[in-house]
C-alpha cells in the first residue's frame, strides 16, 4: 500500500471539503480511500492521507494534484509527498 499524504491550511473547512468532495482534477480515480484530519488546535490545518494500491498509482496522483493548480487555493503545509506503509500496529 502507498499513501499520498500532504498538510494543508484552509480558512473555510465546509466550502474546502465540497471541493475535496468533487475532486475536480480526478486525483482519487485510483485511490482505495482516504483519511482526513483535523488539528484539535486550528481546525482550519488539515492532513490528508490518501491511499492506493502502488507507488505508481499514488506518484500518478500526486502529478494530477501538482499539475492542476488545485493546491494553489490553499496554504499548502507539506507538500504532496508519496509514502508506503512500513508498519501498522492496533492496541488494544
Amino acid at each position: 500500500m502507498a499513501l499520498m499524504m500532504t498538510r494543508v491550511h484552509v480558512d473555510d473547512y465546509d466550502a474546502w471539503k465540497a471541493m475535496f468532495d468533487e475532486d475536480p482534477p480526478g486525483v482519487r480515480a485510483a485511490a482505495t480511500g482516504h483519511r482526513l484530519f483535523r488539528t484539535a488546535g486550528d481546525p482550519g490545518e488539515v492532513s490528508i492521507a490518501v491511499e492506493f494500491e502502488s507507488v505508481a498509482d499514488a506518484e500518478a496522483a500526486r502529478e494530477k494534484l501538482v499539475s492542476s493548480g488545485v493546491l494553489d487555493r490553499v496554504q499548502l503545509r507539506v507538500p504532496p509527498t508519496i509514502v508506503e506503509l512500513a508498519e501498522a500496529k492496533a492496541y488494544a
